[in-house]
């Protein structure tokens, strides 16, 4: 079981099939507006649909290969965060995150994604972590700005979202990067 303390309100956990009707709850709910920037809400119409994306997740985090976390805030299961892949030979971690519309615009996610990089670069020891947002999808590309990651370019038609493409703005923070900016 992997359980990482962010602060007094908020933490990271393993998410557990025990999960799945939350989180397909805040699937549901927020689906419209996840829907604009995320391209697997279509494939996500039932709690099955999330326990086969949970047990999936287990499995790779059993090789080593992803981190699949429920955000906790407050006690409440508030979203998913964690390494959609951990590159072992490139010593990479690749951070994605979704949150309910209910919990945005409280820094929850800037503190998560902060907790990630630091875990992933401090005690994983990996060299390098990515975030990947699309270009339209300014509060997402937010959080690496504020944390100080590098914008490093764009990938053209880097995702397909159900009609369209979507230009995929690519940003990184390397270990040596990120022991400067946090005196570590």
């Amino acid at each position: 079981m992997f359980i990482h303390k962010i602060d007094e309100e908020l933490s990271l956990k393993l998410v557990e099939l025990t999960d799945a009707d939350r989180i397909f709850e805040l699937t549901d709910r927020s689906r419209l507006a996840l829907r604009e920037w995320l391209p697997w809400l279509d494939h996500t119409k039932t709690v099955q649909d999330t326990k086969d994306f949970i047990q999936s997740g287990a499995e790779s985090f059993a090789l080593g290969n992803s981190l699949n976390c429920a955000i906790v805030y407050r006690g409440e299961i508030a979203g998913i965060a964690g390494f959609n892949e951990i590159n072992k030979a490139k010593k990479m971690a690749y951070i994605g995150y979704w949150l309910d519309t209910e919990y945005q615009g409280k820094g929850i996610m800037t503190r998560v994604a902060g907790a990630l990089t630091d875990y992933a670069l401090t005690e994983r020891g990996l060299n390098k972590v990515e975030i990947r947002a699309a270009a339209g999808n300014h509060k997402s590309r937010n959080i690496p700005v504020r944390l100080g990651f590098t914008e490093e370019g764009t990938i053209r038609h880097g995702e397909w979202l159900y009609d369209h493409f979507v230009d995929s703005v690519v940003y990184g923070m390397l270990k040596s990067e990120w022991r400067a900016e946090n005196g570590k």
